[in-house]
């Protein structure tokens, strides 16, 4: 059986180690606030949803679908191992997808994902930084998902590896050319389309919400293609949040508690505060 844990650790450092070189040689935007106090506010986040996650699941998504083998849609039909494994890492990506849209709209999930808006600046580290309590409820969710799809274990794993990798592709500070990125947000979520994601600018933030594949963004029309002010000019963040000096390690673990939501969760139809013209 395939060693879950050395694949997924092996996979995340290095690509967290290529685009953090990547943004060194070439970022695509100047960082507005010191990097340092950032980095280890949202790698220690990382490190302590990861152990609440260890620490309340005595067994992740992949191990449940090994002991998962007569139960779900996928084992319940005939079809080449290849095609279950596409149709498995598919129906992940969308599931992904539906939640990350319900995150942006049920009031509650809100407070918790805004945490992850609440980054003053978009790099690699902000890929990874996610409230200890979101990342219960989504491995809940992925849990959910292992016994309804029915999955290979194989198809477990790659979703796990593209999901951690990707994400932090898509939030890195990268540049590329233009013409490479159109190309390649034909088959994956580039950094250009996932920062649209992080605008201040509300329309903006209720868009572009694929994680790995952009093709649910087009299909369900939240597909954004640039931010209104540009790339270089965009405000990163929430209207809410301005104050860097707030944004310590145990206020962004109190944020969900204490922070106004402000007009961002899609149940108020993601329109601008009024007197707001951008």
């Amino acid at each position: 059986m395939i060693d879950e844990s050395s694949v997924r650790l092996t996979a995340f450092f290095g690509i967290f180690v290529a685009v953090t070189l990547w943004e060194s040689l070439s970022p695509r935007r100047r960082l507005t606030t010191p990097k340092i106090g950032r980095w280890l506010s949202n790698i220690t986040i990382t490190v302590l949803g990861t152990a609440i996650v260890r620490g309340v699941f005595p067994v992740l998504a992949a191990s449940f679908a090994a002991g998962q083998t007569s139960t779900g849609i996928l084992n319940q039909v005939s079809l080449p191992y290849p095609l279950r494994v596409f149709i498995a890492v598919l129906a992940f990506d969308l599931i992904i997808y539906l939640q990350h849209v319900m995150f942006h709209a049920v009031p509650l999930f809100w407070r918790l994902h805004m945490m992850h808006h609440a980054d003053l600046d978009i790099d690699v580290t902000t890929g990874l930084r996610f409230h200890p309590i979101e990342v219960l409820l989504s491995m809940g969710i992925k849990i959910a998902a292992v016994m309804i799809i029915g999955p290979p274990v194989l198809a477990v794993i790659i979703f796990e590896v593209l999901l951690n990798g990707t994400s932090m592709f898509n939030h890195g500070n990268i540049k590329m050319p233009p013409g490479v990125d159109s190309l390649l947000r034909l088959f994956v979520v580039t950094p250009d389309m996932h920062r649209v994601h992080h605008s201040v600018v509300i329309r903006e933030t209720n868009s572009n919400f694929g994680f790995n594949f952009p093709w649910w963004d087009r299909l369900f029309g939240t597909y954004r293609a640039q931010p209104a002010a540009g790339h270089d000019e965009m405000t990163i963040g929430l209207s809410q949040f301005r104050d860097q000096k707030r944004l310590t390690l145990l206020w962004l673990l109190a944020l969900p508690f204490i922070g106004k939501p402000g007009a961002y969760p899609l149940n108020r139809s993601g329109r601008e505060p009024r007197g707001r013209k951008n």
